[in-house]
């Protein structure tokens, strides 16, 4: 694997063209076609969208993370063998610092906390692995592997496949992770440097739960389930998780081919945005006082198969990677309404992951 940094041209493209006014951000690919890794690209007060250039040369990079001081870039390589990639931000440019083993196949999102602890989801082997990011940028080697073992009822299902893992944003200490093949969300507890599993919750046969969105004020967890295309509800009460009520990510007698792949709640947690692949679309929730879901409508995404999209840091913009047409889409947001309004879009090679820097 190559990693590089950006060329001159490029550096000196973004130093002549990057303003105080433009919001970045790193967008992850599958580099099974033209691209070669990761890209950076900028976001003006307009919505206009800019290209800045390859920033890393890496396989697959297909989810993205940031440390909480901003100074370093974290990777997944999705492969058989799979691996993870940190690399220091250094004014424009990604600059390699390590890569250690992702402790599973097809490893397909990573996320870091404050304490610079990092939960890797592993898709094809079903497995979650505990890793640090240490100070000098390098990673610490493995800590931990979570091995789920189960199966759903579809042909997706015969076996686990963790698909994203977070720290419960109201613990230090607890982790949830997502696996689409057994069904559930697993819940464990960091002890020594180990995953406790302390308890599971099924989310209904055939749901094959993806990702979660955390409501900021209420204790609502909003799971997204790709295989049957709905968002399930999942309330605490005191230390136990209960399932609540699902909603379709589609329209009203829709029978067409379809996956849900990623949700977002807007930063006032007012709104819920839901990705739809095969219908391509993204739908919109208000979210109600007690925290239920209103489906208030659709917009196109302009593009084919929308994977991870983003809310801008100041919720102004959504942007939607639609893979298989190679091109990012930019919305401007009524924050009063909820609805997204096209703006423009710009190529990228096979985008998946599209992570804001600030």
């Amino acid at each position: 694997m190559m990693v590089i940094s950006c060329n001159h041209q490029n550096r000196e493209m973004q130093n002549d063209t990057v303003s105080s006014d433009q919001q970045l951000f790193y967008v992850g690919t599958y580099t099974g076609g033209e691209s070669k890794g990761i890209y950076k690209y900028a976001l003006n007060e307009k919505g206009e969208l800019e290209n800045l250039g390859i920033v890393a040369e890496t396989i697959n990079p297909s989810y993205l993370a940031l440390s909480k001081d901003g100074k370093s870039l974290v990777a997944v390589n999705e492969k058989d063998l799979g691996t993870i990639t940190a690399f220091k931000i250094q004014g424009d440019s990604l600059i390699h610092q390590d890569q250690v083993s992702s402790g599973g196949i097809h490893p397909c999102f990573v996320t870091i906390n404050e304490r610079n602890e990092i939960l890797v989801a592993n898709y094809s082997s079903g497995t979650v692995s505990l890793l640090t990011l240490e100070e000098n940028g390098s990673l610490s080697d493995l800590k931990f592997i979570e091995q789920h073992t189960g199966k759903g009822t579809t042909d997706r299902q015969q076996g686990p496949h963790a698909h994203s893992a977070y720290f419960l944003p109201d613990s230090k200490q607890q982790v949830v992770t997502v696996d689409l093949g057994t069904d559930e969300l697993w819940f464990s507890e960091l002890q020594n440097d180990k995953m406790i599993i302390t308890d599971t919750l099924a989310m209904g046969p055939g749901a094959g739960p993806r990702h979660l969105a955390f409501h900021a004020t209420k204790p609502i967890i909003y799971v997204l389930n790709e295989l049957n295309n709905t968002i399930s509800l999942v309330k605490k009460n005191k230390d136990t998780y209960e399932l609540g009520q699902s909603y379709s990510t589609l329209p009203e007698g829709f029978n067409g081919f379809s996956k849900a792949a990623d949700i977002h709640l807007s930063p006032d947690g007012k709104f819920l945005y839901a990705s739809n692949r095969g219908r391509n679309s993204i739908v919109i929730y208000r979210v109600l006082d007690n925290g239920s879901l209103k489906q208030i409508g659709f917009e196109s995404t302009r593009g084919q198969d929308p994977r991870n999209f983003s809310l801008s840091p100041d919720g102004n913009f959504v942007l939607v990677a639609n893979q298989n047409s190679n091109n990012i889409v930019c919305f401007q947001r009524d924050s009063s309404t909820g609805k997204l309004s096209f703006l423009n879009d710009v190529e990228a090679p096979e985008p998946v992951c599209i992570l804001f820097e600030n």
